[in-house]
């Protein structure tokens, strides 16, 4: 379902970037969009999530009316407090943006389009909130599908926002932002009757008195920075991006989500699957079950995330050319993005550990610890994207994002290692030599069927995609097979291991 979300996610871009290209439209779009969706990854599906899960999954299991009572509590507390964020954002949607892109100023006009756009999205903040804590309830109950394919939604509303409210509107920020709005309605709507059948259908109630509700918001403040460092970051970096050329903002944007489709897919599917099984093996006190559970989790990481970071490096222009290059995105476009695409995919192992290793703190209902590690990732992206920006623009700036995640998850990494909530289990050596031979003759095998840019260029949709199909399966072939030969078998992992104590 996550990969059905990406896949409708990639074409939603695609649409969009025909339709708005990459230049000044396109960039006031993609800030006012980033604002409710950075303060959604707190009120979401990052912190809040991070701090609800253990809580409601340790509560039924000691008493399912207890749960209950919690849900309600929980609902009623985060309705009210997204909805009076979402009041103060209208208002104060000039100053917002004047804050998040000074590089925008000098522009009235821009500044004006953008404001417009996130007064219209803001209260999608309110809906998605509550969309994700649903998500946190079935999730933990054991219903994945539902919460996996709600993203669906948005980008199907997105769609249609482009192809029919366009034209109607003339103005393609506003028809976005009218799309995003429906969007979190009908997802919020969507998750209704699978809570009802998990018996967790929320009634709210306004209170300060639950005991759980006071302790999800206690856990979810140190959460909030730690679980948002990479928006954190990129927010950052959209305010540098901001003063560097129109069009900046959007190539770091189509690049990005390139690079974060093997991120959600894998890491994000990864991840909702890890940290409910860590809430279980930690409340049943198998520090054993913990660290094996952890230690599957890393080994699938490295089997999917390594060979991922080297196909998006080699294949950045064939991406791009393929999915992007029509209408409005022109071939600057492409290697602008080529070039951001590439600083990305130096951090995609470093990202998917991140969602992996911070589950084994949050699991523990330890949030200050990532929290501080996040402090130190989020100073490093300050320094080395002043650093990178004057010489590299944009592309220095997706490097510092890169960078940034490899210190976070080296971080995270170190202190469950000194703590002793992880200990590697056997095989790691010859498994790790196996995946980077495996990882050689996959990028040997595409650059030597690969062709020059100009010849990319060129192409029509057809001999692109077709081209790009050959070259995806002859890499994807001789990984595996090399895995094989070498005596990998990834269903050996498919299996999560089962606690060692009942």
């Amino acid at each position: 379902m996550t990969l059905l979300s990406r896949i409708s996610g990639l074409v939603r871009d695609v649409v969009m970037a025909n339709i708005l290209g990459a230049g000044s439209l396109s960039d006031t779009f993609f800030v006012a969009f980033r604002i409710p969706n950075f303060l959604r990854r707190i009120f979401g599906e990052g912190a809040f999530s991070q701090a609800f899960i253990p809580v409601f999954s340790e509560l039924t299991e000691r008493n399912t009316e207890e749960a209950r009572r919690f849900v309600n509590a929980t609902t009623g507390v985060l309705a009210v407090a997204t909805l009076l964020l979402s009041t103060l954002g209208i208002v104060f949607a000039p100053e917002i943006v004047v804050l998040f892109t000074p590089g925008f100023a000098d522009e009235p006009l821009k500044v004006a389009h953008t404001v417009e756009a996130l007064r219209i999205m803001f209260p999608y903040l309110f809906c998605i909130s509550l969309v994700a804590m649903s998500a946190g309830i079935l999730n933990t109950t054991n219903r994945f599908a539902v919460p996996a394919a709600t993203p669906v939604i948005l980008n199907l509303c997105m769609i249609l926002a482009l192809l029919v409210l366009v034209p109607l509107l003339q103005d393609a920020t506003k028809a976005l932002a009218i799309g995003v709005l429906i969007a979190g309605v009908v997802q919020l709507l969507f998750q209704l009757p699978s809570l009802r059948a998990a018996g967790y259908l929320p009634r709210p109630v306004l209170t300060l008195k639950n005991a759980s509700t006071h302790r999800v918001f206690t856990l979810m403040l140190p959460a909030i920075f730690s679980v948002s460092v990479a928006q954190i970051n990129t927010i950052i970096n959209t305010i540098l991006a901001s003063f560097l050329a129109a069009g900046s903002i959007s190539w770091l944007y189509y690049s990005e989500r390139l690079m974060e489709f093997p991120v959600a897919v894998f890491g994000i599917a990864l991840a909702t699957v890890v940290l409910p099984s860590l809430s279980k093996e930690h409340k049943s006190g198998s520090a054993e079950g913990f660290a094996t559970m952890l230690d599957w989790a890393l080994r699938w990481v490295i089997l999917i995330a390594t060979p991922a970071t080297f196909a998006l490096y080699v294949l950045a222009t064939p991406l791009l050319t393929t999915i992007f290059q029509y209408n409005q995105f022109t071939i600057e476009s492409v290697q602008m993005s080529a070039l951001s695409l590439q600083a990305y995919a130096v951090g995609v192992s470093g990202f998917i550990f991140v969602k992996v290793l911070a589950p084994g703190f949050f699991a523990r209902q330890d949030t200050k610890t990532p929290m501080k590690i996040a402090i130190v990732s989020v100073l490093s992206n300050v320094v080395l994207s002043l650093s990178l920006v004057g010489t590299y623009k944009h592309t220095g700036l997706a490097l510092a994002i890169s960078l940034a995640a490899w210190v976070n998850a080296s971080l995270l990494f170190s202190v469950l290692w000194w703590r002793g909530i992880y200990r590697p289990q056997s095989g790691w050596l010859g498994f790790i030599l196996r995946v980077g031979l495996a990882v050689t003759v996959m990028v040997v095998a595409i650059q030597a069927l690969n062709s020059a840019p100009e010849v990319w260029y060129a192409r029509d949709l057809l001999t692109r995609f077709a081209h790009l199909v050959l070259l995806v399966g002859v890499g994807a072939v001789s990984y595996f097979a090399t895995l094989f030969l070498t005596g990998v078998r990834p269903r050996q992992l498919l299996l999560a291991p089962t606690s060692t104590k009942p």
